[in-house]
Formats: structure tokens, sequence, C-alpha cells
């Protein structure tokens, strides 16, 4: 076998959450890209219309589905809609997530939970219901969560986010553990500063910019598409040994602190 062929997901069923827009649109059409038909969910169906046209521009499959990450019941029944709509599911991409900057003194109690709900129980129960598809079909698969670098660095103003993103590591490890013996992978990725339209406040500051930008190795903010490779490289067979895992992608920013 050609160690290219290592990486394709020709044949393979996604499923992205939060994939109207920003990380999950793009790692939406990264999967399309290596062979994927790929099932997208945003709270507003309507609002997947952008990310479907790009995935079917590659030549796959997309379904898009409402879901709110939020809501247990509603969210195994969208994940069953994308088992009947696609014929199964193999991979996961955890990607919805939500932040409200708020200085840690003026956080209210429904602040903590709009972010942690969104970002570590809706990604625990999306998981759970893909998962157990995936044991109920018997051929395994790949979660990828989608941590950060508050996973790692505290970051001021953003307690619950960083909080909720701690989180997802330790659920990462805990549920690679426990489902390894189903075949079922499950790893991480963090990405570094990006700029999307739930960042773009922090972007719009001139001298936060420069600050930060100072602290990247590599010098740069990073584009979407740095992000497809390492979550590419998650759901193939090319890192079929590798589970428990989280790969920052943040242009050495972790590294140099």
């Amino acid at each position: 076998m050609s160690p290219l062929a290592l990486f394709t997901l020709e044949g393979r069923k996604a499923l992205v959450t939060g994939a109207s827009r920003g990380i999950g649109q793009a790692l939406a059409a990264a999967l399309a890209g290596a062979g994927a038909d790929v099932a997208v969910t945003a709270r507003d169906a309507a609002s997947l219309e952008e990310t479907v046209a790009a995935v079917e521009a590659l030549g796959r499959r997309a379904v898009p589905l409402a879901q709110d990450v939020r809501d247990v019941a509603t969210s195994r029944s969208t994940v069953q809609q994308a088992v009947v709509a696609l014929g199964g599911l193999d991979i996961l991409v955890n990607n919805a997530g939500y932040e409200e900057v708020t200085p840690s003194l003026d956080i209210e109690e429904a602040v903590w939970d709009r972010v942690v709900d969104t970002n570590l129980k809706g990604a625990f129960f999306v998981a759970q219901a893909v998962a157990r598809q995936m044991q109920a079909a018997g051929r395994g698969g790949s979660i990828i969560n989608l941590a950060s670098l508050t996973s790692y660095v505290g970051v001021p103003t953003a307690v619950p986010y960083g909080a909720s993103k701690s989180g997802i590591l330790g659920m990462t490890t805990a549920l690679a553990t426990e489902w390894a013996s189903l075949g079922i992978r499950v790893n991480a990725v963090a990405p570094g500063y990006f700029r999307t339209a739930m960042t773009d406040v922090f972007y719009r500051d001139d001298a936060w910019q420069a600050s930060m930008l100072a602290k990247i190795p590599l010098g740069r903010f990073g584009a979407l598409g740095d992000l497809a490779g390492a979550v590419i490289f998650l759901a193939s067979d090319a890192s079929a040994y590798i589970t428990g895992q989280c790969i920052p992608v943040d242009g050495g920013y972790l590294a140099s602190i």
C-alpha cells in the first residue's frame, strides 16, 4: 500500500457539529476533500447551506441537520438521523463551541451553563451517541474533539471556556482508554489563534494582535486550512495506533512558553 493511501477517507461517513461557519465548515470540507460523505449540524439547519455547497462541490454527499448539542435528547436523535442518512458513521468531529468574554467576577450562572453545556456536556453526549452507533455497527471509528490553547494555559475573561476545554482533554483521554476495546479511537486537536466569528472580538484590537503575534514562533495567525491535515490524519488509517492524544495546531505557541 502506498503511504498516501493511509490518509484516504474514501467510503467513510463523518459527522461534524457546529459546521455552519469557521472551523467546523472548513473541517467538513477537508473531510469531503479526503473522500468522506459528511453530515453537518448547526442549531439552524438553514445556516448550513454554504457548507453543504462546499462539500458537494468536492463530489461528496452532504446531509444538513439541526442540532443544539445542549439538548441531549435532540442531539441523540440528530446522530441517529445522520446514521440513517449516511448508512453509518466512521468519524465524529466534535466541533460545536461557544464563548462569552466576561470578567470572572461578573460571570453569572447562566453564562457558565451556556458555555460549559455547549463545549463539554454537549461534546460528551454527542460522542456517546456516536460511539453507541459505532459499537452497534461493530466497525469502530475515530472521534476527534476540539480542544483549545485554553486547555493548557489560562486566559483572562475566558474562565468557563477554559474550564470546558480543559475538560475536553480529560474526556478525550478517559474515553480513549475506555473505548479502545470497541475499536474507537478518541483524540483531539487544539487550535491556536485562528480568526473566526467567535474570536473576532479579540482581533479588532491591533495592540492585542501585535502582542499575540510576538508569542507565535511561526509569526502568523492560523488559517483555517492549517487544521485540515491534523484532522484528516486523526480520522484516517494513518493514525491507526494513536488514541488519547491532543495535537496543538498553534504555530509553536505552546512550545515557546
